[in-house]
Order: structure tokens, then C-alpha cells, then sequence
């Protein structure tokens, strides 16, 4: 068994990064409230492209240490397919946006595009380390360094969630006349009766405080509000029908200290239950802003301190 080892040495590595890069693939991979990918065509689907990356991740080391440099051409072509799968989400994602009754949003599906693009590459790392530890070293340093990427993956897996950036509080939903607000921040202009009572009756309401000024400009990027209704309206479910403007959920902000009102009308009216929804809610890669990092304003910061 030794002696085969030896003799094969490429291609234990290979298989061992393709293993890899699989289990890693694998690791990313789940379907969620939000049914994407769906099960099990969309999940095939992307399984099969994670054992395409994960082969050309391991594949690339042999190629290159017997110096065949072509291998750069045909990462280069993956690069590009990968590129291709992101438009075919993004693409589909919006084709399907269109039939929610609480959309997703541009942001939120470019956000979901985005990461299925970047797992791939993730792949290619977790099986190219593998392959590569195993040639250059042994099998067990291949293993080890199998792992270690698991592990990356494992924390590269999961941003931050608005918990990390505001605190949540249930607020009263107040319907005065026409008139609707959530605690003192104003939503909308309610014309008719029969709505104004649903909402009365339905309606519940969320307070978001922003811990920093990253964390205010970030809560008023539309995108993410918009993910925050959405998520709220997929697990909670939504009290409305097409046609019907003023049942729809809003998030709204106070202009003068950055709170971020979230209104809406669930199937399910549990309070606490949307707290923690709203807490999970991944922030966007593309909402986040950090103007304190501009130079402009560690200037200030400086001339104060």
C-alpha cells in the first residue's frame, strides 16, 4: 500500500484536494426560509460546480510542478464560468423577484449572486492547499492543511448580522386617523378605514438603534431595509394581497438621530419572534458604508482628541 502511495503520489493529492474541495462545497452549501438554492435541482446544480472547481484547485499543482503552464489558462477559463454562474443568479434571482409579494431587492439578490461566486473560488483554495501540501510534503500535511481550510471556509461562511450594528426594540404601532407611526417616527398616509383597522389590529412595529455612524449610514442604504422586510415577510409571513399599497411592510428612518422604523402586517403576529429576525438579518456586503474611515474625518477626530 505504501509502495502504491509512493508511486502515485500526484495522484493521492489530487484526489485528496478534490475530497477536500468537495466537504468544503458541501460546508457552504444550504438551503434555508429562503428555499435558495432550491432542492434538489438547485442544489445539484451547485454541487456539480463545486466538483468542477475543487478538480482544477487540485489539478493545478501537478500541472504546474511538471510545468505545464497552460494550467493558468484553464483557471482563467474557470474564473470566467464562475463570473457566469454569478449573471445566471443574478438573473434568475430577479426574474423571480418580481412574483414576491415582498421583493428581495437589487442589493439583496446581488448580494446572493456574489456569494455563490466567491464559494467557488473558496473550493478552488481548500482543494488547491490540500493537493499542494500532499505533493510538495505527504498525505498527512496535505490533510492537515485540508482542514485548516475547512476552517477558513467555515469562518468565511458567515457575515455579520444587524445585532452587530444596531439594537432592537418592539414599538407600538400607532394609527392616528389617517396617520400611521411606529413609536414617534412617521410611516405613512392611511386613506382608507378598512386598512387603517387591519393595521390596528395586524400591525407591529420595530425600533432599530445604530451603535455607530457606520452602522446609521448602512441601516438607511435601501437595500438593506429592503432585506429586513424580507426576511421579516418569508418567516413571518405577510398580511397582503397584489394590488393592496398600503399593507405593504416600510422601513422608514428618523432624520434627525438615524433609528430605522420597521412597519408591517404579518400571518403570524409574534413581537419577539420578528425581534430575532430582524437581529439574524445578514447585513449586505454592498450596503456597508464606513464614512469614519475617511480622511476627512479622522482629521476631525484627531483635532478634537
Amino acid at each position: 500500500m505504501l509502495a502504491l502511495l509512493k508511486e502515485n503520489h500526484h495522484l493521492v493529492g489530487v484526489l485528496l484536494g478534490i475530497v477536500f474541495g468537495v466537504i468544503a462545497r458541501l460546508l457552504m452549501l444550504k438551503t434555508d426560509y429562503r428555499q435558495y438554492p432550491t432542492y434538489p435541482h438547485g442544489r445539484i446544480i451547485h454541487i456539480s460546480l463545486g466538483v468542477i472547481a475543487a478538480a482544477l484547485g487540485a489539478v493545478a499543482v501537478p500541472a504546474l510542478m511538471g510545468k505545464d503552464y497552460t494550467a493558468i489558462t484553464f483557471l482563467t477559463l474557470a474564473a470566467q464560468q464562475f463570473r457566469d454562474v454569478r449573471k445566471m443568479e443574478r438573473e434568475t434571482l430577479t426574474k423571480i423577484d418580481s412574483l414576491e409579494l415582498v421583493s428581495r431587492g437589487a442589493t439583496y439578490i446581488e448580494g446572493i449572486a456574489m456569494v455563490f461566486e466567491g464559494r467557488n473560488y473558496l473550493v478552488i483554495m481548500s482543494a488547491l492547499l490540500t493537493s499542494l501540501f500532499s505533493i510538495v510534503i505527504n498525505v498527512w500535511f496535505g490533510i492537515a492543511a485540508g482542514l485548516l481550510s475547512l476552517i477558513i471556509v467555515f469562518k468565511l461562511k458567515s457575515g455579520h448580522k444587524i445585532a452587530h450594528i444596531a439594537s432592537v426594540e418592539i414599538a407600538e404601532v400607532i394609527v392616528d386617523g389617517p396617520d400611521l407611526f411606529v413609536s414617534d417616527i412617521y410611516i405613512m398616509n392611511v386613506g382608507l378605514k378598512a386598512n387603517q383597522d387591519i393595521i390596528a389590529k395586524r400591525g407591529i412595529g420595530y425600533i432599530l438603534k445604530p451603535t455607530n455612524p457606520n452602522s446609521k449610514v448602512t441601516l438607511s442604504n435601501m437595500g438593506q431595509r429592503q432585506a429586513i422586510l424580507y426576511d421579516l415577510a418569508t418567516i413571518l409571513g405577510v398580511y397582503r394581497d397584489d394590488g393592496e399599497p398600503a399593507l405593504i411592510p416600510m422601513a422608514k428612518l428618523d432624520m434627525n438621530d438615524g433609528r430605522l422604523a420597521i412597519f408591517m402586517l404579518p400571518q403570524e403576529k409574534d413581537a419577539e419572534k420578528g425581534r430575532e429576525i430582524i437581529r439574524a438579518v445578514q447585513i449586505l456586503e454592498s450596503a456597508v458604508r464606513m464614512p469614519t474611515e475617511a480622511k476627512v474625518n479622522e482629521k476631525e477626530a484627531g483635532e478634537v482628541g
